[in-house]
């Protein structure tokens, strides 16, 4: 095994903190990173982790080689690359997560396009309601739509998404159709928490440059966008939600805009990914790409 796959291997077993987990991600057989870990620690003279029965840690000499060979291992990347410029030249995986909605409505209908140009590419596409850990997970890069937390990443904005009020047209033909803050007393929105068990905000709506929300009662909450659509549709209730995840129920028919005047603030979208002075040029040329695609939809 050479340097550069070793270093590979620790880096991974770093990101995780777990020899297990590591070898898992990489398709390795947990013996092999072992090995790997101990030929680099015998190579450079010191020792990288701290090892116990519950857990991996970096020592300082591991945390400095650590910083110093993600530098070395991205800076290589983008040298195999350098010269070729050619779109059919890029490869290697890429790892990316976004929002289902986004990826469903939006990205994977041209992901095609994508890929036919780039065919020496791996894409591995996860579409998770949660915040995945760009580090820890492996992640190239991670479409954020909501407020960024403070945080050593690095993020491009993107734009905003603009959020709209819908309700299935069964809904308003039980409970009517609102039109002020005032009717929303007499009626039932489904709730999204990204945590069940965690308090709803309620109605969120802008007044003048402030952003402020308004209590209504509500029979369902969700952790999950595919089933706070799902429940909308199926008149549970009154979302809201980017109009760019719901335009194709709006042109159908199935669910209806309602208090155009009360809508929430729109909704900014980044792209996020790890602060390295050299990011891939696959990386790059994907985060052009996603940031032209999702263009038309951005307010």
């Amino acid at each position: 095994m050479n340097t550069t796959e070793t270093l590979r291997i620790f880096t991974r077993v770093a990101e995780l903190s777990s020899f297990t987990q590591a070898a898992d991600s990489l398709g390795l057989p947990k013996a092999s990173v072992s090995s790997a870990v101990r030929a680099l620690e015998s190579q450079l003279g010191t020792r990288l982790f701290f090892r116990t029965t519950r857990r991996v840690e970096l020592t300082p000499d591991g945390q400095a080689c650590y910083e110093r060979g993600k530098d070395l291992l991205a800076d290589l990347d983008d040298l195999m690359t350098l010269f070729q410029h050619a779109d059919a030249s890029l490869s290697g995986r890429l790892r990316v997560d976004m929002p289902a909605g986004v990826a469903r409505n939006l990205v994977i209908p041209k992901l095609p396009d994508f890929l036919e140009a780039h065919p020496r590419l791996a894409l591995e596409l996860g579409c998770a309601d949660r915040k995945v850990d760009i580090v820890r997970e492996g992640f190239d890069c991670v479409l954020r739509v909501g407020k960024l937390a403070d945080s050593s990443l690095a993020a491009r904005q993107l734009g905003a998404f603009r959020q709209i009020n819908c309700a299935s047209p069964a809904y308003l033909e039980r409970y009517g159709t609102p039109t002020h803050l005032a009717d929303l007393s007499r009626h039932r929105m489904v709730h999204y928490t990204a945590s069940l068990g965690a308090r709803p905000s309620g109605w969120e709506y802008t007044e003048g440059a402030e952003e402020k929300t308004h209590p209504v009662p509500g029979a369902l909450t969700v952790n999950s966008t595919d089933a706070y659509d799902a429940a909308c549709l199926a008149g549970l209730g009154l979302i809201q939600a980017p109009e760019a995840g719901v335009a194709h129920w709006l042109r159908s028919g199935q669910l209806v805009e309602v208090m155009r005047e009360w809508r929430p603030a729109p909704i900014p979208v980044a792209l996020v990914f790890t602060h390295r002075r050299h990011l891939p040029r696959r990386v790059r040329v994907f985060m052009d790409w996603i940031g032209e695609v999702l263009r038309p939809a951005l307010a």
